[in-house]
């Protein structure tokens, strides 16, 4: 069995969450260090970025400050997300810490497993779009919005997706974080977007419109539960060190709230 840290984050706001997750993955050694998982919220509600969007091109800004909603941009790539009432994680690991496999995207199959026995457990028709049966779906195609668009290994309930997941790797390291819906707020995020695509609430879904209620503690249980069988791993509670904390420090001043970054992914 794999010992693997546990962080629990609680609620925080999105430069904070975006560098205590770049922190984490600069902080890892290949050889030396335990592999982690860390639960986080999103208070106050914001928008991420995928590393590589044109926010120009996505958001209206000025909808966005208005709204006093904050934007910043992820080290992963995918469409935009707003985060609201739902639970993030992220991992950190090697590659010989998870069982083996083929390709980066058998990873994301891998580590994306904890998340499928976790919906299937409580009661959820869960299924990877891939499985899905759907004639003629179209994967990868690139969408602003993360949720209007499916990859082959996004997780579906009852034919409509359910939270993103994206992976990064920095010198062989892995890097992985994603979000699970507690309650719909599909209306609250298209009203930010430069072109509002339709359709999306037949698309996809959340934990309380498929009837779980939204009860963070007891979810978080469940999802640490389902972790531990999915990849027989142990976790110990493990709040990040001194060295962690001044390097999230340092990335959420230098990078998170800095304007170059958020607005045109420079200075990363």
């Amino acid at each position: 069995m794999q010992k693997w840290r546990f962080i629990n984050s609680g609620n925080n706001g999105g430069p904070e969450n975006m560098a205590t997750d770049e922190a984490l993955l600069q902080s890892f050694d290949l050889d030396s260090s335990q592999p982690v998982l860390r639960f986080y919220g999103w208070s106050p509600p914001a928008l991420s970025l995928g590393c590589f969007q044109n926010v120009d091109d996505i958001l209206d800004l000025q909808c966005c400050r208005a709204a006093g909603v904050p934007v910043v941009r992820r080290i992963t790539g995918g469409g935009i997300i707003f985060h609201a009432d739902e639970l993030t994680y992220s991992m950190v690991c090697a590659p010989h810490q998870i069982p083996a496999t083929k390709s980066i995207k058998d990873s994301f199959r891998v580590l994306t497993g904890f998340l499928f026995q976790f919906y299937s457990n409580l009661g959820l028709n869960a299924a990877y779009a891939l499985d899905s049966g759907a004639n003629g779906e179209k994967f990868g195609e690139r969408t602003p919005f993360c949720f209007a668009g499916k990859e082959t290994f996004d997780i579906l309930i009852n034919g409509r997706k359910i939270g993103g997941n994206a992976q990064r790797r920095m010198k062989q390291v892995i890097f992985q974080h994603g979000s699970i819906p507690l309650i719909g707020r599909l209306e609250d995020a298209i009203q930010f977007l430069r072109l509002r695509p339709s359709g999306l609430e037949k698309r996809v879904t959340c934990l309380s419109d498929e009837g779980i209620a939204p009860d963070s503690e007891f979810l978080k249980a469940r999802l640490k539960d389902a972790f531990r069988r999915n990849l027989n791993a142990v976790l110990v509670d493990d709040p990040l060190t001194c060295a962690e904390q001044e390097l999230a420090a340092r990335l959420k001043n230098e990078k998170y709230l800095n304007e170059n970054w958020n607005m045109h992914g420079e200075g990363g």
